[in-house]
């Protein structure tokens, strides 16, 4: 008996050090991949959840020296080990999807979101990209990988006005109206940083404040002269939208300076305005090595602002800066507090603003805490995801010309593709993206829709943007035999898009040269011959055009039976321009963005006055009008009705009218709704947008459709910049484009008009 207990007890012993020893080692990996467990937060309060978030912060900062401060207002902060704090880096992108990441669904490009005018559309494609991040973040956590573009800090929404066709980041934003892109902006917002009270699904980022829209190659030095109307009436209204209506985390200032200071140490716009007026809660971060712009001399690349980095930090600091991308708060601060420039307090305020968003977004909350903590790798270019893709790409396409040859028949004998486009990948893209395994591109697209008794054939044809040096043709020729030829041309991210990035671009990714290559466009007209070949059997040809900007398509529409113009599509675009092409849906993009006929229209490119820009402001009749889309199907607009012909300042007044499918085709209308002050004491827009209704009618379908006009809408922006009500007359009109002449040339059909008078 005693040996039996002897055995027993040290059985008993040796079963209760192997289950300690277990849970030791279990709890000392999962320390590994996360800090914010039970030993940590009995070391350290700034885990502890039930303090509030003030106290948790005061906590943390209370531990760190000067110089790890500084490290952690960087945009890659490194570990502190003895804190159980890993590295994180606050650096991620997604524009159109989770970007530089990894696998992820590419959407369109934002250019190609702002052409639904589909608010309730971005809000799904949004919360789509933050489930996404939540995945992928999850799963590299599990890793204990913290590498940049592993946050959840997204630098995404661009809400820069596209106020001029040269500018290669024009494709980033949502177009050229304030009004659009607030309320795209805002849905987006409100997509990536979820709905949960006390957690961030992730922290949106609206860039780049305030008045920043080129050129690129002068972007570190450039000064933006802006009157106070264009910045109320132009430049600040999305960045306002963002920030006291969607509660935007983050503020991203730009490199340039406005009205000579540097964007990120800009009094007005960034004490006066954006934490004065408007309140801003969230944190303002630099773009990528703004503040060495600071300390860069003029007519060197830079402002010269300050002497030196230690000036440069403490200048940012103090103007409301609290996160660097770049390197110069790591030394900068440090020396600037030694030299007593800053003091170690004006530091500890703008870290603890910057540490909010990280406490927001439970990164020192154990595993488990948010609702987020569980979204799984499965929702990762998941079938639901694709099919938003290709849904948003359908939406987004712009049909600018059709003589009656689309919607096609998928079966005819024989068709042809071609162009520098056509198998081109790179053209799904745009910048700012994600990869994927199954990028679909143009020609996969028109192949796998087409009836296995047709004939496909496939020639590139044309380079992108050299010259064709080889005298023999082998590729025209298709034209004249083939049913249809498909001429896939355009631009891609390697003519157009940020400085450095676009390596085939010899002007910084602008685009001086508003034409399409010459390479194409040759190529264009060999086609156009062969089609002709035969005066008795013309064949057609359908251009798709793919692109983020306006570009001359004058001599495209000549050549061509049909224009699609199909942006940066993402990776469902061929499937959907395929869609478009053979009938399965109506296009139904409109155009974000006012395509002049030529350069010669514009103003100069560093001329920041909207005078004679955009819709609002232009007097010459463009190419195509903002707004401007075509259907395979034709609309009407009648019966508009008003509560009250007259109203005072403070009423709001109901507007309806009736929109009728009068063609056989079921389709999508953008029902868009513009407001005109007819007797302004200055100057005003010649109309601007104020409402949009995306609307699904059947053929021979009516519905009556109904806008609540409130008094904001009839605000127009005084000469010092504040938004007043005068007493008059105001034209609303509401139709299928901008209330220009030119779209009503164009087959627009006619808008539905009426007045309104304010007492």
């Amino acid at each position: 008996m005693k040996i039996f207990l002897k055995t027993f007890s040290r059985l008993f012993l040796f079963i209760t050090i192997l289950i300690f020893s277990c849970k030791n080692e279990n709890k000392v990996n999962n320390l590994q991949d996360e800090p914010s467990l039970n030993l940590a937060e009995a070391k350290f309060p700034f885990y502890d959840t039930s303090l509030t978030i003030d106290d948790r912060i005061q906590d943390l900062i209370s531990r760190l020296t000067l110089e790890e401060k500084a490290d952690q207002m960087m945009h890659n902060t490194s570990a502190i080990e003895r804190l159980e704090i890993h590295p994180y880096s606050y650096w991620n992108e997604a524009l159109h999807g989770v970007a530089r990441s990894g696998v992820a669904t590419v959407f369109p490009q934002a250019i190609g979101l702002g052409a639904t005018f589909d608010s309730d559309l971005a809000l799904r494609v949004s919360s789509a990209i933050s489930d996404e991040a939540r995945a992928m973040h999850n799963a590299a956590k599990a890793k204990g990988y913290h590498m940049q573009y592993g946050g959840l800090t997204f630098w995404t929404p661009n809400i820069n006005i596209f106020r001029d066709p040269r500018w290669g980041r024009g494709q980033e934003t949502y177009g050229e109206d304030p009004y659009l892109m607030s309320l795209m902006g805002k849905a987006f917002v409100n997509g990536l940083q979820g709905d949960n009270n006390k957690y961030l699904k992730t922290a949106a980022c609206a860039k780049h404040f305030a008045v920043h829209s080129g050129p690129e190659e002068l972007r570190h030095e450039f000064d933006a002269i802006s009157s106070k109307k264009d910045l109320w009436e132009t430049y600040l209204p999305a960045f306002q939208a963002l920030v006291t209506e969607a509660n935007v985390e983050a503020v991203m200032c730009a490199y340039n300076s406005t009205n000579g200071e540097p964007c990120c140490a800009n009094k007005y716009l960034i004490d006066d305005v954006l934490l004065g007026e408007w309140n801003f809660k969230g944190h303002i971060l630099s773009d990528c090595w703004a503040i060495v712009d600071f300390y860069t001399p003029k007519g060197k690349g830079g402002h010269g602002t300050t002497n030196t980095m230690a000036e440069a930090s403490a200048l940012a600091v103090k103007s409301g800066v609290s996160l660097n991308c770049g390197s110069s708060y790591l030394e900068g601060l440090p020396e600037a507090v030694k030299l007593g420039l800053i003091t170690e307090a004006e530091i500890d305020n703008k870290l603890a603003t910057l540490l909010r968003t990280r406490f927001k977004l439970g990164l020192f909350d154990p595993q488990g805490s948010n609702p987020y903590d569980d979204i799984s790798v499965d929702v990762i270019n998941s079938d639901e995801h694709r099919a938003l893709a290709r849904e948003v790409a359908q939406k987004s396409i712009v049909l600018l010309k059709n003589n009656g040859v689309l919607p096609l028949k998928n079966d005819l004998p024989k068709y042809f593709i071609t162009g520098p486009i056509a198998g081109d990948s790179e053209a799904l893209l745009g910048n700012y993206y994600g990869v994927n395994p199954k990028m679909v591109s143009i020609m996969e697209g028109i192949a796998g829709a087409i009836s296995p008794a047709s004939q496909l054939q496939y020639r590139m044809g044309a380079m992108l943007t050299v010259p064709k040096e080889n005298p023999l043709d082998y590729a025209t020729g298709n034209a004249s035999n083939s049913n249809v030829t498909f001429a896939a041309l355009g631009i891609s991210g390697l003519i157009e898009g940020e400085e450095g990035a676009s390596i085939a671009s010899k002007t910084k990714g602008d685009r001086l040269d508003y034409n399409l290559p010459k390479s194409q466009m040759d190529y264009l007209r060999g086609l156009r011959v062969a089609a002709d070949k035969n005066p008795d059997d013309k064949k057609q040809i359908v251009a798709i055009i793919t692109g983020g900007s306006p570009m001359n398509l004058a001599e495209v529409e000549k050549l061509a039976d049909a224009v699609l113009l199909v942006w940066y599509p993402g990776e469902e675009g061929g499937n959907a321009i395929a869609d478009i092409i053979f009938g399965k849906v109506s296009p139904s993009g409109r155009l974000p963005i006012t395509f002049p006929k030529s350069l010669d229209q514009l103003p100069d490119y560093k001329d920041y006055s909207m005078k004679g820009r955009t819709y609002k402001y232009m007097n010459l009749d463009p190419q195509y009008p903002f707004g401007y889309g075509l259907s395979y199907t034709t609309f009407k607009y009648d019966n508009i009705k008003l509560s009250s012909s007259s109203i005072s300042k403070i009423d709001t007044v109901t507007l309806t009218v009736d929109v009728s499918n009068t063609g056989e085709v079921d389709a999508d209308e953008v029902v868009q709704l513009y407001i005109s002050d007819v007797e302004a004491s200055f100057d005003i827009p010649n109309s601007q947008l104020n409402s949009v209704k995306r609307i699904h009618l059947k053929a021979g379908e009516t519905k009556n459709i109904t806008f609540e006009l409130t008094p904001k809408m009839f605000e127009m922006v005084n000469n010092d910049g504040k938004r007043v009500i005068e007493p008059g007359e105001f034209k609303i009109y509401v139709g299928g484009s901008s209330p220009m002449k030119r779209s009503f040339e164009l087959g627009v059909p006619k808008m539905a008009e009426a007045s309104v008078e304010i007492q």
